[in-house]
């Protein structure tokens, strides 16, 4: 028989000496209708013969232990667990993963505020409002399904630790660090069937990752902090965006002028190397993200990055960004001199603003085959349509006939009006 509850506060007898109040334990079915509301001041058991439906509000003050079933009806969109701690911090614990739609941390009394050693999965939204969750010492996971966001996230409130993401849309990593806030993002992927989990760390890469293997374009790289991206499960990829706070955790030497000059870089295990992912710099919000979809995971940071240094080399390529096919003779393609001198076989791709492939090519500039602002070749757009204007990122890649220099990459922007 399943017992509906109807705006019910369990408040067991206290014990003497200001001990915590006895567990609320659960061992049948649960259920707290849309609308209701159910409160419990000592710690929260849901048994393995328990099952516990929330599509109204849950408050909990203490601890909350799961070995049954946690979840909310099919097709909800309500339901929220309240974690608002009264005596200290509060353990989400159990042998059961736990689905929540709803979630509010709120806990003054300690901090880290929330140890979770358990798995709960968020399907609506996570309201940060005061109090550090850590899982990175606890063994936990808290992890955002499709359409599920988290809000209010800051230096006093966020994830320590690991944070999955599933579904196929952008996503902001609400991740920290010895309270320090320091988010990444990733682009939406193509595959609703995809997982990626990001990680922040406050503290030096170099011991791991060492700073002095490194492309020859990178100048100098962040020594402060780094962050992990992994594809848990995916067959797309993603652009990736890291945060600075110059006034705490990113070195002022990474901010410097000119901040073009800022970059993703990533720890190449396989060739036990720090390798350029590009940069866009948005210094309203201090985010740099790479421009097209990253070429491997695991291990990234910021880092200066001295683009002469690829194309020192050869100095005859001259690349000219702007595109006009309006049939007046003047930009009706993008350009790029010196690729016969310099070039023993190259490759031009084209990304539009959102990461998706609108040209690629082999052998450009050769008997006419030039980007004229048209989607062409092996692209993800429809083949043949004008693009419309806009901002467009470019990727020259080129095999350099002069000795010592075998590969050469250039990229950059191109700006292309109708």
């Amino acid at each position: 028989m399943k017992l509906e509850i109807k705006n019910i506060c369990f408040i067991p007898a206290l014990l003497f000496s200001g001990v915590l109040p006895a567990q609320t334990v659960n061992t049948g079915d649960l259920y707290i209708a849309n609308g209701t509301i159910m409160s419990t001041i000592g710690a929260m058991d849901n048994k393995s013969s328990g099952n516990l439906f929330n599509d109204g509000d849950f408050f909990l003050y203490s601890h909350y232990n799961n070995d049954g079933l946690v979840t909310f009806s099919t097709g909800a969109t309500t339901g929220t667990t309240h974690m608002r701690g009264l005596f200290g911090s509060q353990d989400i614990s159990g042998k059961m993963p736990m689905d929540w739609y709803d979630a509010e941390f709120f806990n003054v009394k300690a901090q880290p505020a929330f140890h979770l050693s358990n798995e709960v999965s968020i399907s609506g939204t996570s309201d940060f409002q005061q109090g550090i969750l850590d899982d990175d010492n606890f063994g936990g996971l808290l992890i955002f399904e499709n359409g599920a966001k988290p809000i209010n996230v800051n230096d006093q409130s966020h994830v320590d630790g690991k944070v999955q993401k599933n579904g196929d849309e952008s996503f902001i990593y609400p991740i920290g660090d010895k309270n320090k806030y320091r988010f990444s993002g990733i682009s939406a992927p193509e595959a609703v069937l995809s997982s990626f989990t990001g990680k922040f760390f406050y503290e030096n890469s170099n011991s791991l990752y060492p700073h002095t293997k490194k492309s020859k374009e990178i100048s100098i790289i962040n020594n402060q902090e780094y962050w992990t991206l992994d594809k848990t499960s995916s067959n797309s990829d993603v652009m990736l965006t890291l945060s600075w706070d110059e006034s705490s955790s990113t070195p002022v030497y990474i901010l410097a002028a000119p901040q073009s000059d800022i970059h993703i870089v990533r720890w190449d295990a396989s060739k036990n190397l720090w390798v350029d992912e590009g940069g866009v710099v948005d210094s309203v919000n201090k985010t740099v993200t790479t421009p097209v979809n990253v070429s491997g995971y695991n291990v990234f940071t910021t880092a200066r990055v001295d683009e002469s240094l690829i194309v020192l080399p050869c100095n005859t390529i001259t690349v000219y960004n702007a595109v006009s096919p309006n049939g007046d003779d003047k930009n009706e393609y993008f350009k790029i001199d010196g690729l016969s001198d310099c070039s023993a076989g190259n490759t031009v791709e084209i990304y539009n603003r959102w990461g998706v492939k609108v040209f690629e090519t082999t052998n450009y500039g050769s008997n006419g085959n030039v980007f004229r602002g048209y989607s062409e070749g092996r692209t993800t757009v429809s083949k043949g349509e004008l693009l419309p204007a806009g901002t467009y990122f470019y990727i020259l890649n080129f095999k350099n006939k002069t000795a010592g220099y075998p590969m050469i990459k250039k990229s950059g922007y191109l700006y292309l009006t109708n």
